[in-house]
């Protein structure tokens, strides 16, 4: 299995999708689920058609490098305005 790096540009993809659906009435407290669907269907579709293991593999790591993104992006801010 070999792993690339060009799936990379593709998380804060994920995460910008997640803040749309999220102004658009998506509950929040689901975005972490949404997160990974995407990271998924980003990985079986487009990264690793046709490898089951890497896709999913890949599809994980995109979805919680998506949430990891925001909350810690989110906290540092937070923590700066203090």
């Amino acid at each position: 299995m070999e792993i690339s790096v060009y799936g990379i540009s593709l998380i804060p993809i994920i995460v910008g999708i997640v803040q749309l659906a999220k102004k658009f009435g998506f509950p929040t407290r689901f975005a972490p689920l949404l997160s990974l669907l995407l990271g998924f269907t980003a990985a079986f579709v487009y990264i690793a058609p046709g490898q089951p293991k890497e896709a999913v593999l890949l599809g994980l790591v995109m979805g919680l490098s998506a949430v990891g993104l925001y909350s810690g992006s989110k906290n540092t801010i937070r923590g700066l305005k203090m």
